[in-house]
Parts: structure tokens; C-alpha cells; sequence
């Protein structure tokens, strides 16, 4: 018997990649509005992008908007800002407001009317009073009234992080997916949560992402627990081959279907490229494809070359299990996706683990046993 596990595979995977503590949010945040009895205000929402969050009071005696913009620079002495757009959808147009911890610790916020790439000033297209900064940990706050048209129903906002400031002057920040996906529409009646419909896109990165989980992350896991475990039986002979031969063929049929979608979104998207996701996509498509050939290569339990077949069969499945799992949460990360299909890919993956640990004891169990009556 091979010493290595399945169960402790999934287990080692699964401590590396469930160490992380639970996301912030808006609600945990409480933020007062000074210009309106310093109440806390009305709205809020995690923006779904660069980790950042709105608070937001829409006040209809003067057509005016109250805002609190949280965002973390991505490092130190890095800048953040929040926009809102009369013209457009994007940074054109935008009327910023930029805010930095400078090295004498102070906040420093101005506006910033983007014109265009390569023309912006301070003239601010929009009425802006009480505009101002706080830092807190590496958190940075910015305050903000803007005059909206009168019965205003919804706003276009913008919001942005760098890097660096150099002489006052900020620095590019990076063109990553979550950088230029960083806008979205601001309801102004009642409250608003993140997602407004979802898109032909973003529905081919859902199916993408449910194909892959389902395939990679949890068939091919299972086909090799039921290989490993159940062949112990004489009973379950030769029932355990059929179902693992059945579980793996179906894992490489609906990762193939969801690698090619993959392929097809990434050809959709020039100049978006997820390096990492993507060349462990492809290796797990050629070692998967490779394993399926060793149905056909399988050589009699008696053959002398039996041995290296194993050895070829078991190394490709454990990796492709560990690739497959470690893809499943970079594709989560990639999709931006809500905590609970994260959780519950988490439990079923778990479940499956603990699972593989019990059988693993009963096996050792039997083998022993077996051992001990043939001296």
C-alpha cells in the first residue's frame, strides 16, 4: 500500500488555504456625518472592488450628498480616491478627490478634475464643501459634500488606489482587473446593495468557475478516495473500477468543457491576464489528459512493469487533486464571489476530507488485520 493519502493531501491543502481571518465590511464600520449633527449615515456597501467601502447620506432639503470613502493604499504612503462622474461611466470626466498620508503624518486631500489621461486640474465641475482626511492604521478616510441635481435618483462613482506619491504628486496606479472594473452606479433612493443584474460575462465566469469547482476541485478528489479506499473490499471488486473510472472520466469531460470556457473568456480579455490561474489550468488540462491514457496503458497486476504504472497513476492524481483545489480558491479570489460559495465549496471539500481520514483508519485497520492472520 502507498503511504500517502488522499486525506491527508485535502487536509494539508485545506489548512494552508482556510488560514485567513473573515473580511471587514461596511457594517462593521461606524462613521458619523459632521455636517449633519454628526448622525451616522444612512447607507452603506462594501464597493466591489480594491477592497473598499461607501457610507453615504442623500440630503433632499439642499440636493447635496454626504460621503465617507474608506480605502487602504496598497502600501505605505500610498494614495486613495473616490469620484463621481456627470459625463461618463469611467475616469474621464471624473471629479476625483485624493487623499494621502504625507511623511509629516498629516493627511492631505485635494480634488482632481480628469479632463482627460493626460490633462487634470483643481476646478472641480461640482459644488464640494467639508472636504477632508483621516488616517487610521494604514486607513484611509475621506470626508465629502457634493451638490447633485434636485431629484437625483443615482450617481456614477469612481474610485481608485496607488502606490506612491512623489513630490506631491501621485504616482499611476496599477492596471489590474480590480483597478479598472473600480466603478459602478451610487442609488440615491432608499439602499443598495453590490450587485445590480449580472451580465452575459460575468454568467460565462459563474459557469466557468462552477465547472472547474465541480470538476478539478471535487469529481477528481473523489474518483481517487473511491479508488483507494473501497479496492480494500473484496466485495466491493470490481465495482470500485467502474465507479472511479465513471467519477474521473466525468471530472475530465466537465474540466475540458470548463477549460475551454476559460479559454474562451481569456480571449475576451486583452490585456487581463491571470498568470497564475491560468498556467495551472492549462497543467492540469495536459496532466489530466495524460491520466486518461492510462486506462488505456493498464498493464495486468502480474506485469513487471505494473509497478511504474502505479507510480505514474498515483504522483498525476495527487498533483492534479492539489492543483485542482489550489485553482478552485484562485478562481473565488478572481471572481470576486460572496463568502458563502467560498464556504460551501469549503464544507464539501472538508467533508470529503474527514471522510477520506476515517476510511484511511479502517484501511490500515484491515491491511493489519490481514497481515497478522497470513503469519
Amino acid at each position: 500500500m502507498v503511504p500517502s493519502s488522499i486525506s491527508l493531501l485535502l487536509l494539508f491543502i485545506l489548512i494552508a488555504l482556510i488560514a485567513s481571518t473573515s473580511a471587514n465590511t461596511c457594517t462593521n464600520q461606524t462613521l458619523t456625518d459632521a455636517s449633519n449633527n454628526n448622525k451616522v449615515y444612512a447607507n452603506c456597501m462594501d464597493l466591489p472592488q480594491l477592497n473598499a467601502f461607501l457610507h453615504w447620506t442623500h440630503n433632499t432639503s439642499n440636493s447635496s450628498v454626504s460621503v465617507a470613502f474608506v480605502a487602504t493604499p496598497p502600501r505605505p504612503g500610498g494614495w486613495v480616491s473616490w469620484a463621481v462622474n456627470p459625463t461618463g461611466t469611467g475616469m474621464v470626466g471624473a471629479q476625483s478627490f485624493v487623499a494621502y498620508k504625507g511623511d509629516n503624518g498629516v493627511v492631505t486631500v485635494f480634488p482632481l478634475n480628469i479632463q482627460s489621461y493626460s490633462k487634470m486640474s483643481q476646478n472641480l465641475t461640482i459644488d464640494t464643501w467639508n472636504l477632508r482626511g483621516e488616517e487610521d492604521e494604514g486607513v484611509i478616510k475621506i470626508f465629502v459634500n457634493i451638490k447633485v441635481v434636485e431629484n437625483a435618483v443615482s450617481l456614477n462613482q469612481v474610485w481608485q488606489v496607488g502606490p506612491s506619491v512623489t513630490a506631491g504628486r501621485i504616482d499611476p496606479h496599477a492596471f489590474a482587473p480590480e483597478n479598472l472594473n473600480s466603478k459602478g452606479p451610487l442609488s440615491l433612493v432608499g439602499t443598495q446593495s453590490i450587485s445590480h443584474g449580472v451580465d452575459s460575462r460575468t454568467k460565462r465566469k459563474n459557469v466557468h468557475g462552477i465547472l472547474n469547482a465541480v470538476s478539478w476541485g471535487f469529481l477528481f478528489p473523489l474518483g481517487v478516495a473511491i479508488a483507494r479506499y473501497l479496492r480494500i473490499f473484496p466485495c466491493a471488486d470490481p465495482t470500485w473500477f467502474y465507479l472511479h473510472v465513471g467519477c474521473q472520466m466525468s471530472a475530465y469531460v466537465i474540466g475540458v468543457v470548463g477549460w475551454v470556457t476559460g479559454l474562451k473568456l481569456g480571449s475576451e480579455s486583452e490585456g487581463i491576464v491571470y498568470t497564475a490561474h491560468r498556467n495551472i489550468g492549462i497543467a492540469l488540462f495536459c496532466l489530466c489528459t495524460i491520466q486518461m491514457f492510462a486506462l488505456l496503458v493498464r498493464p495486468n497486476k502480474d506485469h513487471k512493469y505494473r509497478v511504474f504504472w502505479n507510480i505514474y497513476h498515483h504522483s498525476f492524481g495527487y498533483t492534479i487533486i492539489f492543483l485542482g483545489i489550489i485553482n478552485v480558491f484562485k478562481g473565488f479570489d478572481i471572481l470576486n464571489t460572496t463568502e458563502k460559495w467560498k464556504s460551501s465549496y469549503i464544507v464539501a471539500i472538508s467533508a470529503l476530507a474527514i471522510t477520506a481520514l476515517i476510511l484511511e483508519v479502517i484501511t490500515w485497520i484491515v491491511v493489519l488485520r490481514r497481515k497478522s492472520n497470513t503469519k
